[in-house]
């Protein structure tokens, strides 16, 4: 993947509170275990994490007042992506944005920003408090993406995806997606309590996979805003298969056979290994969101 070496960055669409203290309350998720649970649970949940009952009611939203604070020093130019992982990542909510600013309108009306909050530890949200161990995920309350960092080296020892940076572009993009949903009214149906294979939990996670396909149909042609040029140069095949291997590696069969040895479809939340990889190649082979409907 590489971007436009000359583009601008536009960092105001990252918050940055890494190694901020969040005032009040304690993390009620610590690791071991119970952050394995944690992580099993909330990973790429798509909803805040007082759905996971990991909040603490002291807790308080990081404030703006550290809104950028790293990343808007250090990342300016699609160079700066080329050559930085938190850069990159700037780089990718930019043009997964662009793409939903344009695209969204077409169909569903107005589409509404949305930050990515870079955190470390824990965080305070608008839907309560989280730690690392949840992975990345979606606030509707605050409409954020929250993500540590630290994430991208465990879905490689952990989860044993192959890594790379399209791999870390897709987790953004999936996000985004439940983002997507929010707007549209699709995301509080996997609210409903239910679990399993045919749960409307895990069509809903299945359809974000499908819309970051979506994206990365369209993100070598998805103009920047300021120079009418592409912000994302070049998606290789290896992207594509980094993409399709961590949305493998992250499936629930995949992470309930590596952490309880056994596979129970009936208490899945995300879709199987196979599924978030058909949904995602989906999206990317169509190129539209129309493609995604996994509620039919």
């Amino acid at each position: 993947m590489q971007f436009d070496d000359d583009a601008n960055l536009d960092t105001s669409e990252v918050q940055d509170v890494r190694g901020s203290r969040i005032p009040g309350g304690r993390a009620t998720i610590g690791g071991g275990l119970a952050g394995i649970i944690a992580l099993f649970m909330g990973l790429f949940f798509g909803v805040g994490p007082e759905n996971l009952g990991l909040t603490s009611g002291n807790d308080q939203p990081a404030t703006s007042a550290s809104s950028a604070a790293q990343v808007q020093q250090t990342c300016k130019t699609g160079q700066d992506a080329n050559t930085k992982e938190d850069c990159r990542l700037v780089a990718v909510v930019n043009s997964v944005q662009d793409f939903w600013r344009a695209e969204f309108p077409r169909r569903n009306g107005r589409y509404t920003d949305a930050q990515t909050v870079f955190f470390t530890n824990r965080v305070g949200t608008a839907c309560g408090t989280a730690t690392s161990a949840v992975g990345p995920f979606y606030c509707p309350g605050d409409q954020k993406v929250y993500i540590d960092l630290g994430f991208f080296n465990e879905l490689r020892t952990k989860f044993g995806s192959s890594g790379g940076p399209f791999a870390q572009a897709y987790v953004v993009a999936h996000e985004y997606g439940h983002h997507v949903q929010d707007l549209m009214g699709t995301l509080k149906r996997s609210q409903d309590g239910r679990t399993g294979e045919n749960s409307n939990a895990v069509k809903v996670e299945l359809q974000a996979d499908c819309y970051a396909g979506v994206w990365a149909h369209h993100a070598t042609t998805t103009p920047d805003p300021a120079t009418g040029r592409p912000l994302i140069t070049q998606l290789t095949e290896t992207d594509i298969r980094d993409g399709l291997d961590a949305a493998a590696a992250v499936g629930d069969d995949r992470i309930q056979e590596k952490f309880q040895g056994r596979v129970t479809p009936e208490s899945w939340t995300h879709g199987s290994a196979q599924q978030r990889q058909q949904w995602f190649y989906q999206g990317y082979r169509s190129g539209d969101m129309a493609q995604c409907n996994t509620f039919r």
